[in-house]
């Protein structure tokens, strides 16, 4: 009988995969990652199974495409990103994090999936002001029970969405998370709150 036991590394050390990976542990610009938080309770809106397709669009870090790399063993995800320097950071984590199952597609999107495979869940971490062609060329290639998480943090985006959805007859849910963590290195325990997000789930009926 032989055994084989996988072993991670990062930077020297022993990696194990987890959910909520903590944010300090991804090259990024600070803006263009999705919180630890926020990550993990997108990913399970998903509602990804082994073999599944996944669209990350504006990946921006990679922590999204990274994390759910150990939730798709037998899937494929497309990790897709415009930003120059926000590229540089993706492809340096998807290489500390040994993804196997991630692709790195440079370029904007919606331009960006033609030559892709249909997926059966997309994840819209940011849009470049293009949400509505987005979610459009996304309708034309998402199959019946697929679904579509957004993460918003303007009305704006909130309104656009989910008009969107209800129009194309895609039955919606919008959770929103409000986070505060303590700050570390400091004398007294105090909160800081970050602003809050609206994760937006649009399933195809």
């Amino acid at each position: 009988m032989l055994i084989l036991i996988k072993e991670y590394e990062g930077e020297g050390e022993e990696y194990v995969p987890t959910l909520g990976i903590p944010d300090e542990e991804f090259a990024s610009i600070k803006k263009h990652i999705t919180r630890e938080e926020i990550r993990v309770v997108t990913l399970a809106k998903l509602k990804l199974r082994h073999d599944m397709c996944l669209w990350d669009v504006g990946a921006g870090s990679g922590s999204v495409s990274i994390e759910a790399d150990h939730l798709l063993p037998n899937g494929r995800i497309f990790a897709m990103e415009r930003n120059e320097q926000c590229l540089a950071f993706l492809k340096q984590n998807l290489n500390k994090f040994h993804t196997r199952h991630v692709t790195l597609v440079p370029g904007e999107a919606p331009d960006c999936f033609e030559d892709l495979p249909d997926p059966d869940r997309v994840f819209i971490g940011g849009s470049g002001g293009n949400l509505f062609r987005i979610l459009e060329a996304v309708d034309t290639r998402l199959p019946a029970e697929g679904r579509i998480v957004i993460n918003a943090i303007t009305l704006e985006t909130l309104t656009a969405a989910t008009e969107f959805f209800e129009n194309a007859g895609y039955q919606v849910e919008v959770t929103t998370i409000n986070i505060a963590r303590t700050r570390p290195l400091t004398e007294y325990k105090m909160f800081e709150a970050y602003n809050p997000v609206y994760i937006i789930v649009g399933e195809k009926g």
